[in-house]
């Protein structure tokens, strides 16, 4: 592939390919019982994404309910305290729910609703797909099962409850680390036993095509707002971009728009946790190589016998070995540089951006804030970054005071 052709293929009209492949990661390698459901699902989704009548439907939910457009914030403190460059934030945190993951659930439950499906089922880690699907379900009048580790159960009680308000049904994943690799485990499972009446909604760009494709589709909203208010606000385009990666919906729902922008640098920033020792981080397109996971390839953390490896990070929407099989191919065309940060300094960046911006982000988002406090000094005044706030951190405080709050003056 030459380097003019790989340009082109950067546009989101033309990845994947027909069988769901950027250039070699993602696919669909599912059991033989599992295909015809699969492309039943591409066939359903391909239809009624051009359709006037779905597109009218969905604007309408993302701006009556949802409460889009989410506004382009300076953080004109933290930007002063820093030095350098001048940060600002995509406010997704103020979406319905608290988060990005509205953006494509709204169009799961609509998608699974003209199919015909009776139940919504999916995986969460950090609690914020889970929110978001219990909500979509409980308004287009959807069952819905949320399988969720008990680890991250433990850690994300106030989404836990918000889920089983909204008539959700939270089922535990008990075995291995009980975190969000199991909570996918299980959820896959599940839909087995019964793909004909249920539809799983994956809550990131991972998995089997056409998940990749139609998540990605549905979080491009973020990235189109983001470059016609950006330049609105400031007359040009950002110079640089920065989002955290885990599965990394929120990071290319951002990045689509701007692909082809070359004078714009872009940061995905993965979790470093503890140390980079097998499963004290995620740091998938930094220490991984490729490997299948769930239906797809994708660069993959391994142990020694190729399997995937136990990973951590004190942000349970990041807790995954894999990553969106287009995050993969960036990484290999270079289009993208992939970071990553350390819960301290995630911890760190917290408790910062509340005390000077009065915004609390999720410790998934606050990796993110973490890289560009670390960039911004690195750059001139009339340097940009725009920042993809993916949450709201509503959900992490009691666990951030009971783990971390004496080192910041907060008793628990």
């Amino acid at each position: 592939m030459n380097q003019n052709s790989d340009k082109a293929e950067l546009s989101t009209a033309v990845m994947p390919d027909e069988n769901g492949f950027f250039g070699e990661f993602g696919g669909r390698f599912v059991p033989p019982m599992l295909e015809p459901i699969m492309q039943e699902i591409t066939e359903a989704y391909q239809k009624i994404k051009d359709d006037p009548v779905f597109k009218e439907e969905l604007f309408q939910l993302q701006k009556h309910y949802t409460g889009r457009p989410s506004p382009v914030f300076h953080a004109q403190n933290l930007s002063k305290r820093l030095g350098g460059a001048q940060i600002y934030l995509k406010r997704e945190d103020l979406n319905h729910t608290g988060a990005h993951k509205i953006n494509h659930c709204l169009g799961e439950a609509l998608l699974a609703k003209k199919m015909g499906k009776k139940k919504l089922i999916a995986e969460t880690g950090a609690g914020q797909h889970g929110v978001a699907l219990a909500t979509a379900a409980a308004l287009v009048g959807l069952e819905c099962d949320i399988y969720m580790g008990e680890v991250d159960i433990y850690k994300e009680h106030p989404n836990v409850v918000r889920m089983k308000i909204l008539g959700a049904r939270v089922i535990p994943a008990t075995h291995g680390l009980k975190t969000l690799k199991e909570a996918v485990d299980s959820a896959f499972e599940a839909y087995m036993g019964d793909p004909v009446n249920q539809l799983y909604a994956i809550g990131s760009v991972v998995g089997p095509h056409p998940f990749p494709m139609m998540v990605r589709d549905f979080q491009a909203v973020v990235g189109r707002e983001a470059k016609e208010q950006f330049n609105e606000i400031n007359g040009k385009l950002p110079d640089n971009l920065v989002a955290c990666v885990g599965g990394g919906s929120n990071a290319i729902g951002l990045f689509s728009a701007f692909l082809n922008d070359e004078s714009v640098n872009i940061y995905g920033v993965e979790p470093a946790g503890t140390s980079f020792k097998t499963g004290e981080h995620a740091a998938t397109l930094t220490h991984g190589k490729p490997g299948m996971i769930h239906g797809y390839k994708c660069y993959l953390l391994q142990d020694e016998k190729g399997e995937p490896a136990a990973v951590n990070t004190v942000a349970s929407g990041l807790d995954y070995p894999g990553v969106g099989p287009q995050h993969s191919y960036l990484k290999d065309l270079k289009r993208v540089n992939y970071e990553s940060i350390n819960d301290k300094e995630a911890i760190d960046a917290f408790m910062q951006l509340a005390r000077e911006e009065g915004i609390i982000p999720a410790l998934e988002s606050a990796h993110a804030v973490a890289y560009a406090m670390k960039l911004a000094p690195t750059l001139s005044a009339d340097q940009t970054i725009l920042v993809n706030l993916s949450g709201r951190g509503d959900k992490d405080i009691d666990y951030v005071v009971e783990k971390f709050g004496e080192q910041y003056g907060i008793k628990a």
